[in-house]
C-alpha cells in the first residue's frame, strides 16, 4: 500500500491509539542501521503528544553495555554486535517490565556509551495512559517481543541502509563502509535468521524513499 509520510503517521497513530489496555502502551520501532527508526518515533511521538497523550520516548541507545563487553569478541565482529552491543536486562528491569507489570516508574536510559559509564538518571512515574515510544535495532528479539503492544519494522535494504550510514557522515566514508560491512550488516543477518523481526512485527514498512513509504504487510499479532 502507497501512502504519503504524513499519511503513514496519520495511520500508525490510529492503529495505536485503537488498542486497549489499562496499562502504559509499549511500541517498538525496529529496522536496520539508518533505517529512519528514531526520526519516525520522533514524528509519531509528536503527533500522538498532539492527541493530548502522554509519550515516554526512550532509544536502545540508552541501554548499551560498557565498551569491554561490546568489543569483548573484537570492534569489528557481527556476532559481537549482534549479541554483545546492549544490556537486555537492564532494558527489562529499569522501563520495560515497570510499565508492562509493575509499578510503572521507569528509566529511559542506564548508560552513556560516548562516555562509557553508568547514568543514574531520576526516576519517572507513568501514567495509564502513557504511550512508550522505543526505538532501536534488535526490538524483535525472542527475549524482548513479549513486551510490545505495537511494532513497526522500517524496511532498507542493505544496500541503502550503508548508503545512508555513509552519507550521515560522509567525511569517514571507508571507515563507515568497513563498519557496516564487516560488523552492522552481517550482525543485522544473525538477526534476521535468529529473530525474524519482519514476520513478529505488527505492521511492515519500506521506507526506501520515507516520503512515500509503502505498507509491505501488517499482523494483529501483539
Amino acid at each position: 500500500m502507497f501512502m504519503k509520510h504524513s499519511e503513514l503517521l496519520q495511520h500508525l497513530a490510529n492503529e495505536i491509539l485503537a488498542i486497549e489496555c489499562n496499562r502504559p502502551l509499549l511500541v517498538a520501532i525496529d529496522g536496520r542501521d539508518a533505517a529512519g527508526k528514531t526520526i519516525l518515533a520522533h514524528e509519531l511521538s509528536e503527533k500522538l503528544s498532539g492527541w493530548g497523550r502522554n509519550v515516554i520516548e526512550a532509544s536502545i541507545d540508552g541501554f548499551h553495555n560498557p565498551r569491554v563487553i561490546r568489543h569483548k569478541r573484537g570492534r569489528d565482529d557481527p556476532e559481537g554486535y549482534y549479541r554483545d552491543s546492549f544490556d537486555f536486562v537492564s532494558l527489562k528491569k529499569h522501563l520495560l517490565v515497570p510499565l508492562k507489570v509493575g509499578c510503572m516508574s521507569y528509566r529511559t536510559q542506564v548508560f552513556d556509551y560516548r562516555k562509557d559509564h553508568v547514568v543514574d538518571i531520576t526516576k519517572k512515574k507513568a501514567q495509564c495512559d502513557s504511550i512508550l515510544m522505543f526505538d532501536g535495532v534488535f526490538t524483535h528479539r525472542n527475549e524482548l517481543r513479549c513486551y510490545w503492544n505495537y511494532s513497526v519494522y522500517l524496511y532498507v535494504s542493505e544496500e541503502e541502509s550503508l548508503r545512508r550510514g555513509i552519507n550521515r557522515d560522509p567525511g569517514e566514508a571507508e571507515e563507515i563502509k568497513l563498519k557496516y560491512q564487516g560488523r552492522y550488516l552481517p550482525g543485522q543477518r544473525l538477526y534476521h535468521t535468529e529473530s525474524e523481526p519482519m514476520k513478529h512485527a505488527s505492521i511492515i514498512v519500506d521506507n526506501t524513499d520515507p516520503d512515500n513509504p509503502v505498507i509491505l504487510g501488517e499482523s494483529k499479532e501483539e
